[in-house]
């Protein structure tokens, strides 16, 4: 079920979209590299990650983060939000096996070219509570004036 949709005149700064995660284990993994053609061994092999390319394990691909981070924000936005503008940095790595969790806050709503916008900072956190992969978004809302 779609829960309501959301519009530019509710929001406020500091509300915090709600956010979405889970536990990224090999099948999300082996799904989502697929579904990009990103078969690369530091993602899929742990023999690869840890004694080829000396990581702690096999890394979560910076697009999946990428993608949590849309998915929290278009499921708040509801079905008439539209996502402008994502820009975000991978500061850090996360590894299989770990819960990864995409969270939002918004900083600004302004309006721009009869658009109804709202700026807002996103991240990526572990399991740990670190940041990971910080951001900025900026997403269009309809407005109940039209």
């Amino acid at each position: 079920m779609m829960a309501a949709q959301l519009f530019w005149e509710d929001v406020r700064e500091g509300q915090e979209v709600p956010p979405f995660g889970q536990k990224v284990g090999y099948m999300e993994l082996n799904r989502f590299a697929g579904a990009n053609n990103e078969l690369v061994p530091i993602h899929m092999d742990p023999d690869y990650a840890k004694n080829v390319a000396k990581l702690p394990d096999v890394i979560i691909m910076g697009n999946l983060k990428l993608a949590y981070i849309a998915n929290a924000l278009t499921g708040w936005a509801g079905d008439e939000g539209w996502i402008r503008k994502i820009a975000i940095e991978y500061r850090k790595m996360d590894t299989v096996n770990t819960i990864i969790t995409a969270k939002a806050r918004v900083t600004k709503t302004y309006q721009e070219h009869g658009k109804h916008l709202v700026a807002l900072e996103v991240w990526v956190e572990n399991e740990a509570g670190e940041v990971t992969t910080p951001g900025s978004a900026v997403v269009a809302l309809p407005s109940r004036g039209g």
